[in-house]
């Protein structure tokens, strides 16, 4: 059973949001927080698989919460995961969140289905990329050194496969569409994955869109190779 935390200021999206993931056979709501103190508090009291995180709130906002609940977390790297809920217009949040520890981020308008696909993704220990969110971010708020210069970092640190799989992640790809395009099975690409996270010392697939960017890798709404 996934035990989430609902954390937003209004009321009526907390009952939205509770509704749909009561009705799931696997997941159960165990706690409401209207504000970020209120999330951190109630995050350590019933230590939730999944936090479910508005960005804007009052007093400690959603950004602050994250990061007290990441760094909370022990060293292993268990405990409460988050997931980020946004609405167009806070792209400068966002990253501030992906940078917080955040596991992943949706928009409150999102389908059901993802919404649901979401917490569970997140709750498995994995990361929520929005590819068309994750490009629009890094063109408005992410400043690029001179392409190239990761490259060839990564490149020296990683084996050709693992480059290969590393630029998948970069541009948000699941691990079942990297597969598809190298023709390789999906335990491949996972063993890659965790592979390459561990040699460039990133925790998710987060902040491997986030350092790609950030370091020139992959150039703003470029296409995967």
């Amino acid at each position: 059973m996934i035990r989430a935390l609902l954390a937003d200021d209004q009321a009526l999206v907390r009952d939205g949001i509770r509704m749909i993931l009561d009705a799931q056979d696997d997941i159960e709501v165990v706690a409401e927080a209207s504000d970020g103190l209120e999330a951190v508090r109630y995050t350590a009291r019933e230590k939730p698989d999944v936090v479910l995180m508005d960005i804007r709130m009052p007093g400690l906002d959603g950004v602050q919460a994250t990061k007290r609940i990441v760094d909370a977390r022990p060293p292993s790297g268990a405990g409460p995961r988050v997931l980020m809920l946004t609405t167009f217009g806070t792209d400068e949040l966002v990253y501030r969140a992906l940078q917080a520890g955040a596991s992943g981020y949706l928009l409150k308008d999102s389908p059901r289905r993802q919404l649901l696909h979401g917490v569970r993704t997140v709750a498995e220990g994995d990361a929520l990329l929005d590819p068309a969110l994750t490009r629009r971010l890094v063109e408005n708020w992410v400043s690029r050194p001179a392409p190239g210069a990761a490259s060839s970092a990564a490149a020296t640190v990683l084996s050709p496969r693992e480059y290969e799989v590393f630029l998948g992640i970069a541009h948000g790809l699941s691990n079942e569409e990297i597969a598809r395009g190298l023709f390789l099975s999906t335990t491949t690409v996972k063993t890659h994955v965790t592979h390459a996270l561990h040699k460039l010392g990133l925790r998710d697939r987060i902040q491997a869109v986030v350092f790609a960017y950030e370091s020139g890798l992959i150039s703003p709404g470029g296409a995967p190779g």
